[in-house]
């Protein structure tokens, strides 16, 4: 697979200002990014939860054959070439990043990707962590784990559960895989591992989601995406609800607030404004953690569009609540070491 150059800055599909149609009257002399669009102001780190790399000399399924516009993440030709660290790096210039979390990006070898990630965290003052791949129905999935765990940044595992009834939208052929024998088997193995699961899920499946978790209580399950509210109507936003506080009764859970564009593709502050404040108002905010979802937000927005919509809404809750919300839930979720406090990077211990 020849791979296309780097991945450009993320674009302003939503600007700054299209973002946050009521931003609140901030101090003067604001800083600004590299696309010259006015930061935040955050007296308080940022840690990543859901981001990815890609290194297109390696395949990567998903990205490869004819696109598929239709599809829930959109056209996806943009993203197929490499968005490498320092691609990264240049998207969040300028933020109080103190960590991120690598979530796996759906490589052909699952443990090559693990690898490659070790290395890039070995290499960069960012303290990073990763959620690898794995495949657990398969036959064998124990020693692949065990492999996976002996990797030092790796944290969790996450293997994707989305079933839909429109095939465009399912990740699996199977929408009862998450009750599947041979599959929670290979989940069963997580805890004494070490490790936690990312669960990524659409709303109809989070009363499955509830019953993995209450029967698994020793293993700790993040949501991916807030459960994938993918339809706005009320009534779907109704059952999406009503699906979170099933999950989020057992303590095992937690949920990050991610793939907002993925899942909103011409979001306003506005419309996503109700999915993340009653994401919250379920799990509270030291349940809950921020994540960008690049480089596939970047779609739909810049990493500064997306953080001044989260600053934005979170603006009336206490310095507390904010610090766990853009930080400290995913520090203590996915074992972060301390970072800087000024947004500039640390080297590794």
């Amino acid at each position: 697979m020849t791979p296309l150059p780097p991945f450009p800055p993320s674009s302003s599909r939503v600007s700054t200002a299209d973002a946050q149609p009521a931003l609140r009257t901030q101090q003067p002399s604001r800083r600004k990014s590299a696309r010259n669009e006015e930061l935040p102001v955050l007296n308080f780190d940022i840690i990543d939860a859901h981001h990815h790399l890609c290194d297109f000399s390696r395949s990567y399924p998903w990205l490869e054959g004819p696109a598929e516009p239709f599809r829930y993440h959109g056209d996806d030709r943009p993203l197929r070439r490499n968005y490498l660290m320092e691609n990264y790096l240049a998207d969040t210039a300028g933020f109080p990043l103190a960590g991120s979390v690598h979530v796996e990006n759906g490589a052909a070898d699952p443990l090559w990707e693990a690898d490659w990630i070790q290395s890039v965290h070995d290499t960069s003052e960012l303290p990073s962590v990763q959620v690898a791949k794995a495949s657990l129905a398969e036959p064998g999935v124990l020693s692949r784990l065990e492999r996976l765990a002996a990797v030092p940044s790796v944290r969790g595992i996450r293997d994707i559960l989305n079933w839909h009834p429109d095939p465009r939208y399912s990740h699996t052929a199977r929408p009862d895989l998450i009750t599947d024998p041979g599959w929670l088997r290979g989940f069963s193995h997580l805890a004494s591992l070490g490790l936690s699961f990312d669960l990524q899920v659409f709303p109809d499946q989070l009363d499955q989601a509830a019953q993995l978790a209450a029967n698994h209580p020793d293993t700790t399950i993040i949501l991916d995406h807030a459960g994938m509210p993918i339809h706005r109507d009320p009534e779907s936003l109704r059952h999406w609800r009503k699906g979170l506080q099933k999950l989020a009764k057992h303590p095992n859970v937690v949920t990050k607030i991610s793939a907002l564009g993925t899942n909103d593709h011409s979001w306003t502050t506005e419309s996503i404004r109700p999915v993340i404040l009653d994401t919250i108002d379920v799990f509270g905010p030291h349940r809950t953690m921020f994540g960008s979802n690049f480089p596939v937000d970047s779609l739909y927005s810049s990493f500064n569009a997306l953080y001044t919509a989260f600053d934005e809404i979170t603006g009336p809750m206490s310095e507390h609540e904010r610090r766990d919300l853009f930080a400290e839930t995913a520090r203590r979720t996915y074992s972060i070491g301390p970072g800087p406090t000024t947004g500039k990077p640390q080297s590794r211990p």
